[in-house]
């Protein structure tokens, strides 16, 4: 027992208690918002608060473990207390080092706010009450319309964002090409999207920054979006300005494709597959054939053995139709920024031809079962359709959420503890298509992109 209190003690980081008082937005929440952000039972929303929140005061963690930050602030709590004069936030126990000398870290704190805001956004505008509202395609779309809307993010500008896709576990000559690359976005005045995470999620917006600097720029966007499931492994860096919370990855894979002009896909692991595979399920469909939607594949030169496999595994699994889709550029920061260009000046000829608007891709066709989301339970891991002789786009589809599990069980609590309970998942399909798979995940772990830290321990089998 004495050991086990030494362990806490030594384990104890300083904490403090704070009230903040936040500005803008967070000053019209209706009572019930912050009724629903208090509540503690099933139907609140306070234990999904608290972990979100807790993620953001941690930003810049090295940890990609959920339950890292729990562990070290079992403690932590926040309050969300309606006055008359507007919100005031309580914190017990936060971690100190989202504070400087008893304030806490301005940019911390607009993301703190974020949460709020999402979360209370969330709990009003997609309750229980409103559930008829997204059992059709058009109400799905519109929900994500709803969020980046209360998040302040759609801009009436011209086409400039590029999303940035990558893992968080990425070597460092692969996090400098990134930095490299978003210095050149930079250069031509694009603003960055990503995951908000650390990585290939960090690297464009460092890069992008210097360059923004340079050509004084003074409006930057360094838009982070995520979910709840993510967010708690992968806390948001210090670089975001703008933040938002969907509430799962489908809204948040939805709300890159609609919010973004264009996407570059760095190194990664299955999270990076899953969004790849998410985009060729949309680019596929024939409703989407002559749509313009820059798609380019890039990393360093010891990155190209990578791309290789990534770019044979789509051509196998979804035929040469779906590598028309997208560019691979080894080694060339420069050229993946003028090919970005171009193909946002398409983006933007194609938007006005089309009368349709340049902060909300309204034209892009995503199908009603793309946008359900998918629980990665043992039963649907083992059901999923992974065959040949299906439409490509159906097939994208399903490895899509082939993906998702794992990715669910490798940093997701809930999926990691369905692992835990029942043992890894079980992933069926054609031989080919299962030994081509299996390739592709025993590089990811041999090369370390599953996890920063640990022994990986796979979550999955597969099964031919």
């Amino acid at each position: 027992m004495s050991e086990q209190k030494n362990n806490k003690a030594a384990r104890a980081l300083p904490v403090v208690n704070a009230r903040i008082y936040p500005k803008g937005g967070l000053d019209v929440l209706s009572r019930d918002e912050v009724a629903r952000l208090k509540d503690a039972s099933s139907g609140g929303m306070h234990d999904l608060l608290r972990r979100c929140a807790l993620a953001v005061l941690t930003s810049g963690s090295a940890s990609d473990d959920p339950r890292a930050a729990q562990e070290l602030y079992p403690d932590f709590d926040i309050q969300v207390l309606q006055q008359d004069r507007g919100v005031r936030i309580d914190l017990h126990n936060a971690p100190a080092m989202a504070f400087v000398d008893g304030e806490i870290i301005r940019g911390i704190a607009e993301l703190l706010f974020a949460v709020v805001r999402d979360l209370a956004y969330t709990a009003i505008e997609l309750g229980p009450e409103y559930a008829a509202d997204l059992e059709s395609s058009a109400g799905l779309t519109n929900a994500v319309f709803g969020l980046l809307r209360n998040a302040r993010l759609l801009q009436p500008a011209d086409p400039n964002l590029v999303v940035c896709w990558g893992g968080h576990s990425i070597g460092r000559d692969e996090y400098q090409y990134t930095k490299n690359v978003g210095y050149e976005l930079g250069l031509r005045g694009l603003d960055i999207c990503t995951g908000c995470g650390p990585g290939a999620m960090k690297g464009p917006m460092k890069g992008a920054t210097i360059a923004h600097a340079k050509q004084r720029k003074r409006r930057m966007r360094y838009i982070g979006i995520t979910e709840p499931g993510i967010i708690a492994a992968e806390s948001p860096n210090p670089i975001v300005n703008h933040l938002v919370i969907m509430p799962d990855i489908e809204k948040r894979l939805e709300a890159f494709v609609r919010l973004g002009h264009g996407i570059i896909v760095f190194p990664g692991g299955v999270g990076t597959a899953e969004e790849i595979l998410y985009l060729l399920g949309i680019l596929l469909r024939e409703e989407n054939a002559d749509r313009p939607f820059p798609f380019i594949l890039t990393g360093p030169t010891a990155s190209a053995p990578y791309f290789e496999q990534i770019d044979q595994f789509i051509r196998l699994t979804l035929g040469e139709a779906a590598a028309s889709r997208y560019e691979i550029i080894i080694a060339d920061p420069e050229r993946v920024a003028k090919q970005m260009i171009a193909g946002i000046r398409k983006v933007r000829e194609h938007r006005i031809a089309q009368k349709d608007s340049f902060f909300f891709n309204w034209g892009m066709h995503i199908p009603f079962d793309m946008q359900q989301p998918f629980v990665p339970t043992h039963d649907a891991m083992a059901s999923l359709d992974l065959h040949h002789g299906r439409k490509p786009q159906d097939l994208a589809a399903d490895l899509r959420r082939a993906f998702s599990g794992i990715v669910a069980g490798n940093v997701k609590e809930d999926g990691m503890r369905r692992v835990e309970e029942h043992g890894p998942f079980q992933i069926h399909g054609d031989t080919d298509i299962m030994q081509a798979l299996d390739a592709l995940l025993q590089a990811f772990v041999e090369q370390r992109r599953m996890k920063i830290s640990g022994q990986y321990k796979p979550c999955y089998q597969v099964v031919a």
